[in-house]
């Protein structure tokens, strides 16, 4: 079938990202003799500054890898807590029922400067400087900017001249939004990674030592005395109202990226390993485990799914996310055990139907009752989003500096068979006011928790949102074959879905499988704020034919056709055991994302 482009495959290493810029720092580290951390590493940290729109120094970052020779999957969990005075109780006492979607009151601990840096640390070769001297280039020096990243600050210009006046300084040079393509550059931050480099190295020449002391440059000296000083300012956040923010210094001192099991399961020759119950990783192995009963069911025709492939997914996405919405959180209780069973999935497939169902039906793993939160209960969910607000594959992003959850993604094989996804996301450059000392801004997680209490996501300091960052990983009769995964909120698991079925079920290669038309649905309640659902809704890419969409209309969807070349920002890596090639694939989607290798 035609692809826009080939399919990468090779011996010495490979690299997939949403940005050509990173996938090529990624191969240089790799060219250097670098391994595939210090690859997703230094690709890492120059997605933070070529995607600032996406991602940033602020953020948090998963990490979902197997090292060579190895075969059991682990995750780096680089997503911040939240902060010892973020109770339910303050906010409700500012008049707030949910968590503001931008804003410092959103701000978990930042994760990402820990997160890579143990990564490399642990399982990297290279020194810190080696891995973040191309982030410190671009910053420094400039890069192309892209047209969505002057898009978006045209969208928040108002907010960020009337309120967020430091944000207009770096983002609006001479007053108005930089041009697209025009040569930008953050000088602050490059000063910032200069100075944490700077620390590190004067702790001697031992490559470990440098990387620790400037791990706690971040989060006990100068970074979080800056954060600190910040977050008692108020500012103008999605509530229409100023408030100061309630993480501090001692927070970030106080935390540390972690390794944890990933959560697995087998599927004939394939076992697909995820980020656990604290994420929404899990979502995607519910999905599979319900499609299992309908494999008779799926197909393709010239790499395009029929109508019932499209209306039994979506199906089985909905129940998935349901259980999603009441049993997933960082509590340390969610019943994987039960909700990752067959017998469980064969309860909940009799619930799919010929027809799309408008329900929010979670099940009840073990017998456990159903405690959802007053905003679903009481229906404001259901009236809360713009029909078709979940469409693109860029993020919905609202005057107030309102995202609704779109990342940055990267995948890195190398010829010693390590091999890396990860999902860096959070500390947009729309969500919160930059901090002038530092060149970035701190990140809005924490809209992801609930204020009621007793939920398994509620908000709880030194407790983890329950984030909707998502990779993945496959191996293939018990070795590590494949990393795969994509931006975009919580439709990073459906679009996945759509990935993995078209390289499975529809035999498509890496590149086919990402160009074949995708869809998702906005039924079941958005990690983001306002938290709105669109019961019934599909949205699919008009490629999947009018005959289809048609077929799926008729069955009940809401069908809200989003164009060609619109949903996913897929990208994957893959090692063949048997003949030890490497392959590579990046979406075409945005003229952005872009694999290379050799």
């Amino acid at each position: 079938m035609f692809t826009t482009r080939p399919e990468l495959v090779g011996t010495h290493g490979m690299v997939a990202s949403t940005h050509w810029l990173a996938s090529s720092a990624g191969m240089a580290v790799l060219e250097d003799g670098g391994n595939a951390f210090d690859a997703a590493v230094a690709a890492g940290f120059v997605l933070q500054v070529v995607e600032p729109h996406l991602n940033g120094p602020g953020g948090e970052v998963p990490v979902l890898f197997a090292a060579a020779g190895e075969s059991t999957p682990r995750v780096l969990a680089g997503q911040g807590v939240a902060p010892a005075g973020a109770t339910a109780e303050h906010y409700r006492s500012l008049g707030l029922d949910l968590v503001p979607g931008s804003g410092l009151l959103a701000a978990t601990v930042p994760g990402a400067w820990d997160g890579w840096l143990t990564l490399l640390r642990d399982y990297g070769t290279k020194t810190l400087r080696e891995v973040l001297d191309h982030a410190i280039g671009y910053a420094r020096d400039g890069f192309p900017l892209l047209e969505r990243v002057s898009a978006i600050v045209d969208t928040v210009s108002d907010l960020f001249r009337d309120h967020w006046t430091s944000s207009a300084a770096l983002w609006m040079p001479g007053g108005a939004p930089p041009k697209p393509g025009s040569r930008f550059r953050n000088p602050k931050l490059a000063d910032t990674w200069e100075w944490l480099l700077a620390a590190g190295e004067a702790a001697g020449s031992d490559r470990e030592a440098q990387i620790e002391a400037a791990r706690r440059a971040w989060s006990q000296g100068f970074v979080a005395a800056q954060v600190d000083e910040f977050c008692k300012t108020a500012f103008r956040d999605e509530s229409g109202r100023d408030h100061a923010g309630v993480l501090t210094g001692q927070d970030m001192a106080s935390w540390q990226a972690t390794y944890e099991d990933a959560v697995a399961v087998e599927f004939g020759e394939w076992t697909v390993a995820k980020v656990g119950g604290w994420s929404q990783g899990p979502v995607l192995l519910q999905q599979l485990l319900l499609l299992e009963g309908f494999s008779d069911r799926l197909s393709y025709v010239d790499g395009v799914p029929t109508a019932e492939t499209v209306h039994i997914a979506v199906e089985c996405a909905k129940l998935a996310f349901a259980d999603r919405e009441a049993w997933y959180g960082d509590t340390g209780e969610v019943p994987l055990d039960v909700l990752l069973s067959r017998e469980y999935a064969a309860e909940r497939r009799s619930l799919v139907g010929d027809t799309a169902s408008m329900e929010l039906r979670p099940g009840s793993p073990g017998g456990r009752e159903v405690l959802l939160p007053e905003h679903i209960r009481a229906g404001h969910a259901a009236a809360g989003r713009e029909r078709g607000g979940g469409a693109l594959g860029e993020p919905t992003v609202e005057r107030t500096g309102v995202s609704r959850g779109d990342t940055v993604h990267v995948d890195v094989v190398d010829r010693w068979g390590n091999i890396v996804s990860a999902t860096p996301s959070g500390g947009w450059l729309q969500s919160s006011p930059t901090i002038p000392s530092l060149g970035f801004c701190l990140g809005s997680r924490a809209q992801m928790f609930w204020l009621d209490q007793g939920l398994p996501n509620s908000l709880v300091p030194g407790r983890r949102p329950r984030i909707t960052l998502s990779p993945s990983l496959a191996l293939r009769d018990g070795l590590p074959a494949l990393a795969f995964g994509t931006p975009g909120g919580d439709q990073q698991d459906q679009w996945q879905l759509a990935f993995w079925l078209a390289h499975t079920a529809g035999g498509m290669n890496l590149q086919e499988a990402i160009d074949s038309p995708m869809w998702h649905t906005n039924a079941f309640p958005s990690s983001f704020a306002p938290r709105g659902w669109t019961p019934g809704e599909l949205v699919a890419e008009t490629r999947m034919g009018t005959a289809a969409l048609a077929e799926l209309s008729a069955r009940g969807h809401q069908v809200v056709e989003a164009g060609p070349w619109t949903l996913g920002r897929m990208s994957a890596v893959a090692r063949d055991a048997r003949d030890g090639f490497l392959r590579a694939a990046a979406n075409p989607r945005g003229n952005q994302g872009y694999a290379v290798g050799r």
